[in-house]
């Protein structure tokens, strides 16, 4: 095909990528209540099923990265989708929860794959001055995912099953396998040497020491903090952590290349975003809480109720890609957080029982804007800062940073709430087994107190996100490459 018209072709290619993803959590947090049903399960091992997903794909994407900048990214990419599309079959088939727990293991496996190398793929197809818009059209994907996946799982699951939560990936994955290697190949232009030495050492240290935070903090927020599991897994961080970090600096094939973060465009970008996706899930967290909780609305109403979380990144992703490319990245990721953080205060200071739906939309409509500005432009600036060579293990970076954001929030979130709502109510109402929680102001004002405390706790952090972002300011060229070879 034309040289031109290749890089839209690869853009397609990871959007496709990127819509499965989004949906992968959005369809299946609706079918929860009838998976539980279905499986015998208790809700905790429902809500495994959700986060051991999202706790494996976070162990394995910066792995992926870096390997995939070795190896090839296309071709990860492309077997990543591959292992995703067979486990995604089989697990309509799981006949109990520890099964299908194990199944969605293998899956965040393959999403990792998939999610590591999707921004670099993008990033060594389009030049830098059009990076930003290109990027801004694969987040603008992703929140197409998020609006309608509550409607698709909700119709799956009332109508063929929970299992159709799974098997409607299958098709969709074929097509991504087979479009994937027409339009973009598995052969790589450029990849890292080959390096005789495998780092085993770097990757079984961060194994161990990411495995353990990600179930620390998981099982002490869902389950109990004073758990042996908790300490023991904090424990196995503590200790692996800095011996990893040793390792990496003086492995000649290291898994991270540590000399990314003395980059202070990459190292202020990456935190940033780690902010913004502590926030933003927290966010998401607390308003199904709300809605099924104190709104009494049902699982599928209150996944539709929470789609201006989505709809201004929709609108504001391409833009904001588009501004970055023209005027610089800084700019338009600033604006977004600072934006957010309006959202948050609003959400901080508005939410009640009697609160209008109309408002609510709006202060997460203001947030949706924020992450819409924000996304794209963030991300091409860290691809353009780690340059061609690094840009597969920074992909990874910062898909393994966002996901430990994520994992933080509802660390963060969970015990506030739970002060105000009994532990297995809390986990009924977020697997929508259970729709309401008090029939009075009375009952259901310490659980607003305790939303107002998340909201504000979040709009400072992303006061601090902003005032990192805007640090970047006249930090080396928009369009330059800082040098992170040493």
């Amino acid at each position: 095909m034309p040289s031109h018209n290749r890089k839209w072709w690869v853009l397609s290619v990871t959007s496709l990528g990127s819509l499965l993803s989004a949906l992968n959590f959005s369809t299946l947090i609706i079918a929860l209540p009838d998976l539980i049903t279905g499986l015998h399960s208790t809700l905790l091992q429902a809500m495994w099923i959700m986060l051991s997903y999202m706790v494996a794909q976070t162990v394995v994407v910066l792995m992926a990265g870096s390997l995939a900048d070795r190896f090839g990214r296309k071709r990860l990419y492309i077997w990543g989708m591959v292992l995703f599309t067979i486990v995604s079959l089989i697990s309509g088939f799981a006949a109990d929860a520890p099964w299908l727990i194990i199944l969605r293991i293998l899956q965040g496996i393959g999403g990792a794959m998939v999610m590591a190398n999707s921004t670099a793929i993008v990033a060594d197809a389009f030049p830098k001055e059009e990076l930003g818009r290109a990027l801004g059209i694969n987040i603008m994907v992703v929140a197409v995912g998020q609006i309608i996946g509550p409607v698709l799982g909700g119709w799956l699951t009332t109508d063929y099953g929970w299992q159709w939560t799974f098997w409607f990936n299958v098709p969709f994955g074929v097509v991504a396998v087979l479009w994937g290697l027409w339009a973009m190949g598995m052969k790589d232009e450029k990849v890292k040497a080959k390096s005789s030495k495998v780092d085993l050492g770097g990757i079984v240290m961060y194994s161990l020491s990411v495995t353990g935070l990600l179930i620390a903090l998981t099982w002490g927020a869902i389950q109990s903090w004073t758990s042996p599991v908790v300490w023991i897994s904090g424990i196995v961080f503590v200790l692996c952590f800095p011996v990893f970090l040793m390792i990496e600096k003086k492995h000649p094939a290291a898994i991270l290349h540590l000399p990314l973060f003395f980059n202070r465009i990459f190292s202020l970008g990456i935190f940033s975003a780690s902010l913004n996706a502590i926030a933003r899930m927290a966010v998401m967290f607390m308003l199904i809480f709300y809605f099924q909780g104190a709104q009494s609305y049902d699982a599928l109403e209150a996944g539709i109720l929470t789609i201006p979380l989505a709809a201004g990144m929709l609108i504001f992703s391409p833009v904001a890609g588009w501004l970055g490319d023209r005027f610089g990245e800084t700019m338009p990721a600033t604006v977004g957080l600072f934006i957010s953080m309006l959202g948050l205060v609003g959400l901080a200071l508005d939410t009640g029982i009697t609160t209008p739906y109309w408002q609510m939309g709006l202060w997460m409509t203001l947030i949706s804007i924020g992450s819409g500005l924000f996304n794209s432009p963030n991300s091409s600036s860290l691809m353009n800062a780690a340059g061609p060579k690094f840009r597969g293990e920074a992909s990874g970076i910062r898909s393994l940073t966002t996901n430990v954001g994520m994992m933080l929030s509802i660390a963060f979130s969970m015990p506030i709430i739970t002060h105000s709502i009994p532990h297995e109510a809390m986990l009924a109402i977020f697997s929508g087994t259970q729709v309401g929680m008090g029939e009075s102001a009375d009952e259901l004002k310490p659980f607003i107190t305790g939303l107002h405390e998340v909201f504000w706790f979040m709009a400072v952090l992303m006061l601090f996100a902003t005032v990192l972002s805007m640090l970047r300011a006249g930090q080396g060229s928009r369009r330059g490459t800082v040098d992170v070879s040493q």
